[in-house]
C-alpha cells in the first residue's frame, strides 16, 4: 500500500522520485538470468522495501510499468527463457486462506520440482511462518516450508533447496543511513529554496538550516556520523530499523518543530516560516532535538521504532556536572565563559539563541519555588535540547565533555572502537580488554577484585547461580596465551565481538559469549563500580548462564587431564584440595589453595 501510495502521490505532486540502492537487486537479477531452478523469496519487516524490490525487479528483467500499476497483488511476465515469473507483490494484501494458492504455487515450485514457473513472493516473516503454519493445519500437515524458514529468519540457518531467500531485514546499517540522509536533504527539487524571500535579507529559513546542517556544510558530516553510530549501537543491539523508518527519521529532522500551534503535526511547511520567523521562536525546529522525535508527542514519536530505538538512549536526559555547569553557568561564570562562547554561544540558531538566555536568566534569577512548580520548567526543557545538540557538536577531542557520557551508553564508544580493531586485525587496547576482564571477574566472583590478567571461573560449591563465589575451579589468561585464555574476536554472521574463553589447547575447550553493546556496557559498568543487579538483571542473567558453561567446561578439561591418576595418597587417605579465592589489600585476588584430607 505505501509502495502504491508513493507512486500515485509523485504524480500529483510533479516532483522526481526520491531514489535509493536496492542492494539486493543485482543478487536478485543475477539469480534470475542464471536460470538456476526453484523461486525466490523477498522477506523482511514492514518498511523495509520488499515491494520496492520487488517492483524494481519486474522493471529490470522487463515487466511493464502499466500492468504493474494496475489492480491485483499477482503480475505474471514471461521471461525469455520461457518460464513465467509470477510477482506477488506482498502477502499481507491476501486474507486468510486466500494466501492459500500463491504459497501452493511457492510450494510447486520449491518442493514440487516445476521449472514452468519462478515465484517472486515478498512477505513479513511473521506473517509468512504463520500462513504455511495455517495451511498446513487445513492439510493436517506439518508445512514442510515452515521450519527450514523459521531457523533462516531467526539464527541464520541455510535456505530451503530451490528456494533463494533474500532477508532485507539484515541490510539496513550506518550506510544506509547515510544514503537516506544524502538522498533526502541533497534531492534536486531543494534547488528552489536558493531564490526564496524566507532567506533573503539575512533571514534564516529552519527547513533550509536543518537541511544544510544533515548535510554536514558546516560541521564536515559530524552529525551524520554521530547520528550513525546512534543507529549503528541499536542495529548490534539487535534492534531493526526499517527502510521508511529511516525515511520518516531524515524527514522528521528537517521539517520537525516542536509547536503544532505553528506548525501543523508538528511539521513545518514552507508557509508556516513566516509566522516561525516574526515570533523568533526558530530554536523550536531544532534538528538536534528533531533527531529523537522531541518535536513530537512521546506516543507518536514511540509509534516509530526509530524514535523509539534512539530515545533508549538517554540523550538529553543522561547528562554530566560539567555539561550542566556550562549550559546552566557558563555565561556567567568567568572559568566557563571561554567554553560557553566557543561550544554554546557559537550556534545563533540552535545554541544559545535569546529565547534559551532569557529563559536562562528566568530560571537563575526566580526564586526556588518557580524553579519546581509544574514540574519540568521552561529551562529545563531547552536544556534538554541543548545536551542533545551537545552531543552532536562537542568536538572529538574535547576532554571535559565527552559526548558518550551523555547518553546512557558511556561505553558505547569504546565497543565500536573494538570492532574497528578487530576489522583492522589490531589488538584491542589493553585498557579496554582489562576493563572487560575485571567486569567477568566480579561477576564471576561477586568481589570486588582488580584482577585484569586473568580470569577467575568460581562456584559457591556446587551452586553456579550463587552470585557470590569463592571457591576457584580454574584460572585462566585475560589474554590468549598457547591457546588458552580469553579471545576477543569478531563474529562476521552478526558483526558484534565475541569472547572466546579457552580453557585448555585444542578445539572443543572453549566457551563463547556474543558481546552486545548492552553486555559490554553492563560490564564495563560493573568493572567500575556499579552493583551488577542496579543496572540490568538481563545481562545479569546472561552472564551467569556465561559462567554456568565455563563451570561444566573447566569440570571436562579437570576430568580429562586426571583420567586414570590414583586419588589414593599413601594409600591410607584420600585429598580434595580446594582453592579459596582471597583479596589482597589493594584489590588484587588470588587463589589460596586449601588441602582437605579424610581417612580412607
Amino acid at each position: 500500500m505505501f509502495d502504491e501510495y508513493v507512486s500515485g502521490a509523485l504524480g500529483r505532486a510533479k516532483v522526481k522520485p526520491i531514489s535509493l540502492s536496492t542492494p539486493l537487486l543485482d543478487a536478485m537479477v543475477k539469480h534470475i538470468e542464471s536460470k538456476a531452478p526453484g523461486s525466490i523469496l523477498i522477506a523482511g519487516t514492514a518498511g523495509d522495501g520488499k515491494t520496492y524490490h520487488c517492483r524494481a525487479l519486474w522493471s529490470h528483467i522487463g515487466g511493464d510499468p502499466k500492468v504493474w500499476a494496475g489492480k491485483g497483488n499477482v503480475k505474471e511476465h514471461r521471461l525469455a527463457d520461457g518460464r513465467l515469473a509470477v510477482f506477488i507483490k506482498d502477502l499481507s494484501e491476501f486474507n486468510g486462506q486466500e494466501s492459500d494458492l500463491p504459497l501452493q504455487r511457492l510450494e510447486k515450485s520449491v518442493l514440487g520440482g516445476d521449472d514452468t514457473e519462478i515465484v517472486i513472493l515478498a512477505a513479513n516473516h511473521g506473517q509468512l511462518l504463520d500462513r504455511l503454519r495455517d495451511l498446513g493445519k487445513r492439510q493436517d500437515r506439518v508445512h514442510p516450508l515452515r521450519k527450514p524458514l523459521q531457523e533462516r529468519f531467526l539464527q541464520a540457518g541455510p535456505a530451503p533447496d530451490r528456494l533463494t531467500v533474500f532477508d532485507l531485514s539484515r541490510s539496513t546499517s550506518r550506510k544506509t543511513l547515510d544514503e537516506v540522509a544524502k538522498v533526502v536533504a541533497g534531492h534536486p527539487e531543494w534547488s528552489n529554496c536558493a531564490r526564496c524571500s524566507l532567506k533573503a535579507d539575512g533571514k534564516v529559513c529552519p527547513i533550509d538550516e536543518n537541511r544544510r546542517r544533515m548535510l554536514g556544510e558546516d560541521d564536515n558530516g559530524q552529525l551524520a556520523r554521530r547520528l550513525g553510530d546512534l543507529v549503528e549501537i541499536a542495529r548490534l543491539n539487535g534492534l531493526h530499523l526499517p527502510m521508511r523508518d529511516l525515511l520518516a527519521l531524515c524527514s522528521n529532522m528537517i521539517l520537525g518543530y516542536a509547536d503544532a500551534k505553528a506548525a501543523k503535526e508538528n511539521l513545518m511547511t514552507c508557509a508556516d516560516v513566516p509566522q516561525i520567523q516574526e515570533g523568533g521562536h526558530i530554536g523550536k525546529a531544532s534538528i538536534y532535538a528533531n533527531a529523537f522525535g522531541a518535536n513530537l508527542p512521546r506516543r507518536r514519536a514511540f509509534d516509530r521504532p526509530v524514535f523509539k530505538a534512539l530515545a533508549s538512549f538517554g540523550v538529553g536526559e543522561e547528562t554530566t556536572n560539567a555539561a550542566d555547569g556550562l549550559l546552566v553557568y557558563g555565561k556567567d561564570d568567568s572559568r566557563l565563559q571561554a567554553d560557553f562562547m566557543r561550544l554554546v554561544a557559537s550556534d545563533l540558531v540552535y545554541g544559545a539563541t535569546a529565547d534559551f538566555r532569557a529563559a536562562q536568566d528566568a530560571y537563575l534569577e526566580g526564586h526556588e519555588g518557580a524553579r519546581v512548580e509544574d514540574g519540568p520548567t521552561e529551562f529545563m526543557e531547552m536544556l534538554e535540547d541543548q545536551r542533545r545538540r551537545l552531543y552532536f557538536t562537542l568536538p572529538e577531542s574535547e576532554p571535559g565533555y565527552p559526548r558518550w557520557s551523555m547518553t546512557a551508553f558511556r561505553f558505547a564508544g569504546e565497543y565500536l572502537e573494538i570492532i574497528e580493531s578487530l576489522k583492522a586485525k589490531t589488538p584491542v587496547t589493553e585498557a579496554t580488554r582489562g576493563r572487560i576482564a575485571r567486569g567477568l571477574n566480579r561477576i564471576m566472583t561477586g568481589l570486588l577484585v582488580e584482577n585484569v590478567d586473568r580470569i577467575f571461573i568460581a562456584s559457591s560449591g556446587g551452586f553456579t547461580q550463587s552470585r557470590v563465589s569463592v571457591l576457584c575451579d580454574h584460572e585462566t589468561p585475560s589474554r590468549r596465551q598457547s591457546g588458552v585464555g580469553m579471545a576477543i574476536k569478531l563474529d562476521e554472521e552478526t558483526g558484534r565481538p565475541q569472547l572466546d574463553v579457552s580453557l585448555s589447547p585444542g578445539p572443543g575447550n572453549s566457551v563463547a559469549f556474543d558481546l552486545t553493546p548492552i553486555r559490554h556496557e553492563f560490564l564495563s559498568r560493573v568493572a567500575e563500580g556499579a552493583l551488577p543487579a542496579s543496572f540490568s538483571n538481563e545481562c545479569l542473567e546472561d552472564l551467569l548462564a556465561f559462567k554456568a558453561k565455563l563451570l561444566r567446561k573447566a569440570e571436562i578439561v579437570r576430568k580429562a587431564r586426571f583420567a586414570g591418576d590414583d586419588d589414593e595418597v599413601g594409600g591410607e587417605s584420600s585429598a580434595l584440595t580446594l582453592n579459596f579465592i582471597d583479596i589482597e589489600p589493594g584489590g588484587r585476588g588470588f587463589a589460596r589453595p586449601v588441602t582437605v584430607r579424610t581417612p580412607a
